[in-house]
Protein backbone atom coordinates (compact mmCIF):
# COMPACT_ATOMS: atom_id res chain seq x y z
CA UNK A 1 0.00 0.00 0.00
CA UNK A 2 2.72 2.36 0.86
CA UNK A 3 2.00 5.78 1.88
CA UNK A 4 -1.30 7.44 1.64
CA UNK A 5 -2.31 9.39 -1.14
CA UNK A 6 -3.88 11.92 0.25
CA UNK A 7 -0.73 12.04 2.89
CA UNK A 8 2.12 12.32 0.34
CA UNK A 9 -0.29 14.96 -1.53
CA UNK A 10 -0.73 17.29 1.22
CA UNK A 11 3.10 16.96 2.45
CA UNK A 12 4.04 18.03 -1.26
CA UNK A 13 1.77 20.89 -0.84
CA UNK A 14 3.75 22.01 2.33
CA UNK A 15 6.97 21.70 0.34
CA UNK A 16 8.00 19.17 3.28
CA UNK A 17 10.94 16.98 2.88
CA UNK A 18 10.53 12.78 4.35
CA UNK A 19 11.92 9.97 3.74
CA UNK A 20 10.17 6.32 3.58
CA UNK A 21 11.50 3.64 5.67
CA UNK A 22 10.10 0.14 4.49
CA UNK A 23 9.84 -2.13 7.61
CA UNK A 24 8.67 -5.70 7.84
CA UNK A 25 4.59 -5.65 8.53
CA UNK A 26 3.67 -4.52 11.70
CA UNK A 27 0.52 -3.69 13.65
CA UNK A 28 1.88 -2.59 17.04
CA UNK A 29 4.11 0.83 16.71
CA UNK A 30 6.44 -0.08 19.31
CA UNK A 31 7.27 -3.00 17.14
CA UNK A 32 7.69 -0.80 13.96
CA UNK A 33 9.80 1.68 15.91
CA UNK A 34 12.20 -1.40 16.64
CA UNK A 35 12.48 -2.51 13.38
CA UNK A 36 13.32 1.11 12.46
CA UNK A 37 15.74 1.56 15.47
CA UNK A 38 13.62 4.46 16.77
CA UNK A 39 13.01 5.11 20.39
CA UNK A 40 9.33 5.27 20.65
CA UNK A 41 8.98 8.54 22.19
CA UNK A 42 9.77 9.65 18.47
CA UNK A 43 7.15 7.67 16.71
CA UNK A 44 4.13 9.51 16.63
CA UNK A 45 0.74 7.99 16.66
CA UNK A 46 -2.53 9.33 16.00
CA UNK A 47 -5.97 8.43 17.90
CA UNK A 48 -9.37 9.26 16.74
CA UNK A 49 -11.25 10.75 18.83
CA UNK A 50 -14.82 12.05 19.10
CA UNK A 51 -15.28 15.21 21.00
CA UNK A 52 -18.91 16.51 21.71
CA UNK A 53 -19.94 16.33 17.74
CA UNK A 54 -16.89 16.40 16.18
CA UNK A 55 -13.85 14.03 15.14
CA UNK A 56 -10.13 14.59 15.83
CA UNK A 57 -6.92 13.52 15.92
CA UNK A 58 -4.79 12.95 18.93
CA UNK A 59 -1.15 13.27 18.35
CA UNK A 60 1.26 12.00 20.94
CA UNK A 61 4.44 9.46 21.29
CA UNK A 62 3.89 6.09 20.73
CA UNK A 63 4.83 4.80 23.93
CA UNK A 64 2.47 6.74 25.84
CA UNK A 65 -1.74 6.68 26.01
CA UNK A 66 -4.01 9.28 25.60
CA UNK A 67 -5.52 10.62 28.72
CA UNK A 68 -9.12 11.09 28.12
CA UNK A 69 -9.25 13.06 31.56
CA UNK A 70 -6.61 15.74 30.17
CA UNK A 71 -8.17 15.97 26.94
CA UNK A 72 -11.92 16.13 29.00
CA UNK A 73 -10.64 19.40 30.53
CA UNK A 74 -9.05 20.93 28.32
CA UNK A 75 -11.36 20.93 25.64
CA UNK A 76 -14.60 21.60 27.86
CA UNK A 77 -16.60 18.39 26.38
CA UNK A 78 -17.14 14.89 26.36
CA UNK A 79 -14.47 13.17 24.57
CA UNK A 80 -13.84 9.24 23.87
CA UNK A 81 -12.40 7.23 21.50
CA UNK A 82 -13.87 6.95 17.54
CA UNK A 83 -15.65 3.62 16.53
CA UNK A 84 -13.47 1.65 14.28
CA UNK A 85 -15.75 2.19 11.46
CA UNK A 86 -16.09 5.82 11.73
CA UNK A 87 -11.77 5.13 10.94
CA UNK A 88 -11.97 3.76 8.26
CA UNK A 89 -14.26 5.67 6.34
CA UNK A 90 -12.41 8.80 7.35
CA UNK A 91 -9.77 7.55 6.16
CA UNK A 92 -10.23 5.31 3.40
CA UNK A 93 -6.65 5.22 1.85
CA UNK A 94 -5.31 4.03 4.75
CA UNK A 95 -4.56 0.24 6.90
CA UNK A 96 -6.86 0.61 10.32
CA UNK A 97 -4.21 1.20 12.94
CA UNK A 98 -1.76 2.92 10.92
CA UNK A 99 -3.51 6.59 10.30
CA UNK A 100 -1.37 9.08 9.63
CA UNK A 101 -0.93 11.93 12.48
CA UNK A 102 -1.43 15.15 9.87
CA UNK A 103 -4.95 15.26 10.53
CA UNK A 104 -5.17 19.05 8.07
CA UNK A 105 -4.39 16.54 5.30
CA UNK A 106 -8.00 14.64 6.09
CA UNK A 107 -9.56 18.18 7.08
CA UNK A 108 -9.86 17.48 10.59
CA UNK A 109 -8.21 19.32 13.44
CA UNK A 110 -5.40 18.01 15.19
CA UNK A 111 -3.92 18.15 18.95
CA UNK A 112 -0.49 16.99 19.90
CA UNK A 113 0.96 16.26 23.45
CA UNK A 114 3.82 18.48 24.21
CA UNK A 115 5.92 15.55 23.97
CA UNK A 116 5.82 15.73 20.28
CA UNK A 117 7.44 18.90 20.07
CA UNK A 118 10.34 18.28 22.06
CA UNK A 119 12.53 15.92 19.62
CA UNK A 120 14.70 16.53 16.40
CA UNK A 121 13.28 13.82 14.30
CA UNK A 122 9.61 12.43 14.27
CA UNK A 123 8.55 8.91 12.01
CA UNK A 124 5.34 8.04 11.84
CA UNK A 125 2.80 5.37 10.08
CA UNK A 126 2.37 6.96 6.91
CA UNK A 127 -1.00 4.48 6.25
CA UNK A 128 0.02 1.19 6.61
CA UNK A 129 1.57 -1.30 8.15
CA UNK A 130 4.91 -1.52 6.18
CA UNK A 131 6.47 1.78 6.03
CA UNK A 132 7.52 4.81 8.22
CA UNK A 133 7.53 8.16 6.98
CA UNK A 134 10.72 9.95 8.94
CA UNK A 135 11.38 13.98 8.86
CA UNK A 136 12.94 16.46 11.37
CA UNK A 137 11.40 18.63 13.79
CA UNK A 138 11.10 21.76 11.30
CA UNK A 139 9.04 19.79 8.55
CA UNK A 140 7.22 18.34 11.20
CA UNK A 141 5.78 21.51 12.62
CA UNK A 142 5.60 22.36 9.28
CA UNK A 143 3.06 19.94 8.58
CA UNK A 144 1.18 20.67 12.00
CA UNK A 145 0.48 23.91 11.70
CA UNK A 146 -2.36 25.25 13.49
CA UNK A 147 -2.79 22.39 15.47
CA UNK A 148 -3.19 23.26 19.16
CA UNK A 149 -1.22 21.37 22.01
CA UNK A 150 -0.66 21.08 25.30
CA UNK A 151 0.27 17.64 27.60
CA UNK A 152 -2.59 15.03 27.66
CA UNK A 153 -1.27 11.80 27.46
CA UNK A 154 0.63 9.42 30.14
Amino acid sequence: MAISQRLRGYMDRCGTRFDEWPHEHSSEMARAAQAAHVPGRQVAKAVLVQAGDEYMLAVLPSSKHVSFHFLRQWLAREVSLAEEHTTAALFPDCELGAIPPVGAAYGLKTIIDDDMLMDRDVWFEGGDHHTLVHMNAENWRRLQKGAGHFAFSI
